[in-house]
């Protein structure tokens, strides 16, 4: 498929270039970094993509590449995600991309560059680990189950989320909503909760769909692919038992 040769590509042009000089820059806060390994692997995979379908469309995360997923075919694009992790350790990042045709997800790619870990499909295409089926949600008790959020709304509870955390077996912070996702799709986590903008779920909700779970807002609704929300990745069978913990503090 092109669209995993290109990410494939970019993940090695991070790894041929990740010990150089990063040119770190603080966006909205001190703690939203990019470098510029973000920037040049967002060109990379923008110019790929446009030589080959020249009239396709992209919202990306860096710059000012917005087009809305619901009109003709749109790429959406994270080019690393978990870059405080990429800064700080070198090691639990990712590349994610997404297509959509008129507002359907035809397929999303997650890439874990340090383990070489490819996550993709969804939409008329298996959903795999590298060339192995992911295995469709399974049930269990709850408290069997790890649950994965940021650690500010762990801190204050906000929505319930410490509340969902202690009726599970436990709580994870990752630091990457891709790192996140995968361990959800891959059956190591029940559900993924915090604030994303459309390129960090994205590709998520696409191949998490087959799977049995679904992208949401916290109040259970569906996403804008938009704005950035407050979102949660889970099962569609445990939907309403996790809803019951968690909730919109108005």
């Amino acid at each position: 498929m092109f669209a995993k040769e290109i990410v494939k590509e970019a993940g090695a042009y991070i790894l041929a270039h990740m010990q150089e000089e990063l040119h770190i820059e603080r966006k909205s806060s001190p703690t939203d970094l990019v470098t510029r390994l973000d920037k040049e692997v967002q060109n990379f995979l923008v110019d790929k993509i446009r030589s080959r379908y020249p009239d396709d469309q992209f919202c990306a995360e860096e710059g000012c590449l917005r087009a809305s997923v619901g009109h003709g075919s749109v790429w959406v694009i994270d080019p690393i995600d978990g870059t405080n992790n990429f800064v700080a350790q070198g090691d639990d990042f990712a590349i994610m991309v997404a297509y959509f045709e008129n507002g359907l997800g035809q397929f999303g790619i997650i890439y874990d560059v340090m383990k070489g870990h490819c996550y993709h499909g969804g939409g008329a295409f298996q959903a795999c680990l590298n060339e192995e089926p992911l295995p469709s949600f399974k049930g269990k008790p709850l408290r069997d189950f790890l649950i994965a959020s940021n650690a500010g709304m762990l801190e204050t509870n906000a929505w319930g989320v410490a509340d969902l955390g202690n009726a599970a077996l436990g709580t994870r912070v990752y630091g990457s909503a891709a790192i996140s996702f995968a361990k959800v799709l891959s059956g190591r986590l029940l559900t993924y909760i915090t604030y994303l903008q459309p390129w960090d779920y994205s590709a998520a909700s696409i191949i998490g769909e087959s799977l049995g779970y679904k992208v949401l807002t916290i109040a259970g609704e569906e996403v804008d692919f938009k704005t950035r929300q407050a979102v949660m990745m889970v099962p569609v069978e445990m939907q309403d038992e996790i809803q019951s913990y968690i909730y919109e503090r108005k």
